[in-house]
């Protein structure tokens, strides 16, 4: 799993296309302030190990939440850090799944529309820890 957190002022994004056929058609445009972004990608190997990777990454983003004063996340499936991929089902489960343990560490979560390329705006804060790549 590889994720890419941003530590943002303003998280903007209105679903552009659909990808997977699978999924159901959303039309959505949302605004989040201060929080945690998280791009997410699932590889491969995360099939065989989902509940480590869960909690690797949990903790990472909890991590940087205190670190950042925040406690508002959104993650966002973003399967461009790695050549492995896994499969797209798998991919939305660990998300959902995801959302699930953070929120019951009480953290507000959000989770940007599964299988849509989205249009989107970011505002990256500009101290060091506004940037974290993690690979486990």
């Amino acid at each position: 799993m590889k994720i890419l957190m941003f530590h943002v002022g303003e998280f903007w994004y209105k679903t552009y296309s659909k990808t997977l056929e699978s999924v159901d058609i959303q039309e959505k445009e949302e605004k989040t302030n201060e929080g945690i972004v998280v791009f997410i990608h699932a590889e491969k190997e995360d099939e065989d190990r989902e509940n480590k990777v869960r909690g690797k990454a949990v903790d990472n983003i909890r991590w940087l939440l205190k670190k950042t004063n925040t406690n508002s996340v959104v993650l966002h499936s973003f399967a461009h850090l790695s050549e492995s991929k896994s499969s797209p089902e798998f991919a939305q489960k660990l998300i959902e799944s995801l959302k699930s343990s953070l929120e019951e560490h009480r953290v507000v979560t959000h989770v940007t529309p599964y299988g849509y390329f989205l249009e989107f705006k970011i505002h990256v804060l500009g101290e060091s820890l506004a940037k974290v790549f993690k690979s486990f």
